[in-house]
């Protein structure tokens, strides 16, 4: 499977002012003045940072003044992975980070916005204050160190401040949206066993208002652990037998103290999509998380007193952990809540214009749906704060690259990225310092050694491999919870290449180091031998005014043929999948691409399966097509509409039926 090389010259060249003012510039200064490390460059810092992992990660700590209440002996014992061990003997607690110092108390840290109640905002000192008393109010309730507490909360100032406030006691984090289903919810949470849930009855998503008692009703039946639920008030309903948050709130004499804990002691606990199977439970640590989100938000997203980033997420996401972490380098967040599409496409532009956000996040799919409606958002809204566009979540066309050009020029950066839960930040990304090729991301993080391995597990460059991660990161998982042995941890990520981390993407590096990701390796279409990536046919499909949305999947064949490619779309309103135009898209992908990625078969469906952070699911569409059973696949609370996959399943039972 291989890819053009994108355009020789790039689209954007980074701005000598905003070079001049990069935080990224002031650590290679402070490096060559404090440290005597000379690395001039972007790619020097670049290469440095995983040649010299080491000395990289104690920079990283010195630069930005991490608070240890016990010192590390070492930075890192062993690169042998699984097993290798970050700042050992250090202690330290990663909430004491996220409340700045005495000069930022005034400053805004939180804007809440919410279709289900008024904007709020917090300064940094209303925030501690709440996180004080809400702490005072978890230990009433038997929060201490490793005790677990999860949220069913919405992506607002309460769930922020009750995280804050058990990260400090140094108890163990898990959320969900409000969205999830009960049984979704139990099969995360149930695995944690938690004492403490925060949950609301209700919320506003969009005009429309959902009442949730069942589904909390279900989730306290659901997990026999559970002692105390709070309830968060969030619309008009109400939680029976539950502890008010007024109450958990309420003032008390405790002053906000920070627990000091391990290095690697669990922060929280994020969950995979439960798409491919029962979710998986993936421990994060204080001390990794608190230094590759500095590292990350300051260098790569360039924030820091005074910004405000805006990305909208849910408490289900990696992304609203990555959020919080802002107030790390002490910028703002906008906490969004509810529909992003409401009232119309351009709420999300109009939010980044009302709140003076300096980084928007946006999902590819956004910008593209905002691009086909001829939204300008240049234009239209005021955003000259904004200086940099971050986009994630799945593969961004080309297309999307001129657009954002086109709408911006060369003033805002477009930050192209893609990382995962696995290790909640980003592998691959730009920086103010680095050039952006059109459909290309920049380059691997810093302090990742992100490489595409052939299937001899041999480095290539210029050619489609899996992506992998070669040498140890703060921020890689601590363990699987429940996994006492480790067998887990070591099928999920380190079978295939012995003591590398294998992430699952396939993914092109060019000589120049820039990078393509073109979809799952678990989702890779494999005809007679030749990988074809995924997002090479929605690319090709994203301009077809008669698609709305398109899935493809690979069906191998048990005697080594070619297979069976089968092509799914949804179409536009009204549309029929006809002779003609199945034709017409045919020609379409064997002209864009070649006539190996022409399908065996085009068939329409009503709707395309998404999970609830926004990826389409190829891979249970491809399991089912081969028998399985649609519930064992995808349970129905981790997709967007859990109808979507009833489609396939009636056509794997009519394949089922043809074949007897």
């Amino acid at each position: 499977m291989s890819a053009p090389l994108p355009p020789a010259e790039p689209m954007y060249l980074p701005d000598p002012g905003q070079v001049a003012r990069a935080r990224a510039t002031d650590f290679i200064g402070w490096l060559a003045r404090e440290r005597g490390v000379t690395v001039p460059t972007w790619d020097d810092l670049r290469n440095w940072s995983v040649t010299g992992i080491e000395d990289f990660w104690a920079c990283v700590w010195a630069y930005f003044e991490v608070k240890a209440r016990t010192p590390y002996e070492t930075v890192l014992t062993g690169r042998t992975m699984p097993g290798a061990r970050w700042f050992p003997g250090a202690t330290l607690n990663y909430a004491e980070h996220c409340f700045g110092e005495p000069r930022d108390a005034g400053r805004v840290a939180v804007v809440g916005h919410s279709q289900t109640r008024p904007r709020v905002e917090l300064t940094f000192a209303e925030l501690a204050e709440q996180v004080r008393r809400v702490r005072a109010g978890l230990r009433r309730l038997g929060v201490e160190r490793g005790t677990r507490v999860v949220a069913y909360l919405p992506n607002c100032p309460e769930a922020l401040i009750a995280f804050l406030a058990t990260a400090s006691l140094g108890g163990i984090w898990a959320s969900c949206a409000p969205e999830f289903a009960a049984p979704a919810v139990v099969d995360r949470f149930g695995q944690v066993e938690p004492t403490v849930l925060l949950a609301v009855a209700g919320y506003t998503y969009g005009d429309k208002e959902i009442d949730r008692r069942a589904q909390v009703q279900a989730i306290r039946e659901g997990i026999p652990s559970l002692e105390h639920v709070v309830h968060v008030p969030y619309g008009g309903l109400d939680l029976a037998d539950a502890v008010p948050w007024p109450e958990l709130a309420a003032p008390a004499e405790e002053a906000l103290e920070f627990e000091p804990v391990p290095f690697d002691h669990p922060l929280y606990v994020l969950f995979s999509s439960g798409t491919t199977g029962r979710p998986k439970a993936i421990v994060h640590g204080h001390g990794g998380i608190l230094l590759e989100h500095l590292k990350n938000h300051a260098f790569h997203w360039d924030l820091g007193p005074g910004d405000r980033l805006l990305w909208f997420t849910t408490t289900a996401w990696m992304m609203w952990n990555t959020l919080v972490s802002a107030l790390l380098v002490r910028s703002s967040i906008v906490m969004i809540d509810g529909n992003p599409l409401h009232p119309d496409l351009r709420a999300q532009w109009r939010l980044a214009e009302e709140t003076g956000a300096t980084l928007m996040g946006a999902s590819p799919g956004y910008l593209m749906a905002c691009r086909k409606e001829g939204v300008r958002p240049g234009e239209e809204f005021d955003l000259s704060r904004l200086r940099q566009l971050g986009v994630a979540g799945s593969p961004f066309p080309a297309e999307g690259f001129r657009w954002v050009a086109e709408q911006f020029g060369s003033r805002v950066l477009l930050n192209v990225g893609s990382g995962g839960t696995d290790v909640c930040t980003g592998l691959v990304q730009g920086s103010p310092l680095q050039p952006v090729w059109e459909g290309e991301m920049s380059g691997p993080s810093l302090g990742v050694d992100a490489r595409a391995f052939d299937e001899h597990g041999r480095t290539v460059v210029g050619d489609v491999g899996e992506l992998v991660i070669a040498a140890p990161m703060p921020s890689m998982p601590v363990r699987l919870w429940g996994d006492d042995d480790g067998r887990r941890m070591r099928d999920t990520y380190f079978s295939h290449h012995p003591g590398v981390f294998r992430f699952g993407d396939w993914c092109r590096f060019s000589p120049r180091g820039s990078c393509l990701i073109s979809g799952r390796s678990d989702a890779t279409l494999n005809r007679g031998g030749v990988r074809l990536g995924t997002a090479e046919f929605y690319r090709a499909l994203q301009d077809v005014p008669e698609v709305a949305d398109s899935l493809v999947v690979h069906l191998e064949s048990e005697d080594g043929g070619m297979g069976e490619l089968i092509l799914f779309v949804t179409l536009a309103d009204g549309l029929a999948l006809d002779d003609a135009l199945r034709a017409r898209l045919i020609a379409r992908i064997r002209d864009t691409l070649s006539p190996r990625h022409v399908p065996d078969a085009v068939m329409a469906v009503p709707a395309m399966p998404y999970g609830r952070t926004g990826k389409k699911l190829e891979v249970p569409v491809k399991k089912i097509l081969l028998g399985a059973d649609p519930h064992e696949v995808a349970s129905a609370g981790s997709l967007m509409e859990p109808a979507a996959l009833d489609a396939f399943a009636a056509l794997a039972r009519e394949r089922a039926r043809e074949a007897r």
